[in-house]
């Protein structure tokens, strides 16, 4: 059984950094067509954040482009986000996913994409 976990959410003053670990079990990171970042702020649409697949491959949404870094640790099946200069518009709850091997054209941005989501982990950015 596929399982996510998110961790490394907290408080933080804005230009301050996060980490966030994505720890997936039941399968191997390889396994995945890719694992992905989104967010999700009170009273808005979830947004795509950042994504990355087993051989390396990222892909960033506009709003954290040049600030956020996702990276993978294949041998801990671990996918971590690297969030620096934080914004407050940044505060929102972060979910982990996960998707099968895509066959065709596949939308990392799109969170339909992904089958498999962790329960989420609030990252809020003081002013």
């Amino acid at each position: 059984q596929v399982q996510l976990v998110e961790s490394g959410g907290g408080l933080v003053q804005a230009g301050g950094s996060l980490r966030l670990s994505c720890a997936a079990s039941g399968r191997t990171f390889s396994s995945y067509g890719a694992v992905g970042w989104f967010r999700q702020a009170p009273g808005k649409d979830r947004e795509f954040a950042a994504a990355i697949t087993w051989r390396g491959a990222t892909y960033y949404g506009d709003s954290v482009k040049a600030r956020f870094t996702i990276s993978s640790d294949n041998a801990k099946n671990t996918v971590y986000l690297q969030m620096n200069s934080l914004k407050p518009e940044d505060t929102a709850v972060y979910y982990c996913a996960a998707m099968n091997p895509p066959h065709g054209t596949w939308y990392p941005n799109m969170a339909y994409e992904y089958d498999y989501w962790g329960q989420g982990t609030q990252v809020t950015v003081s002013s």
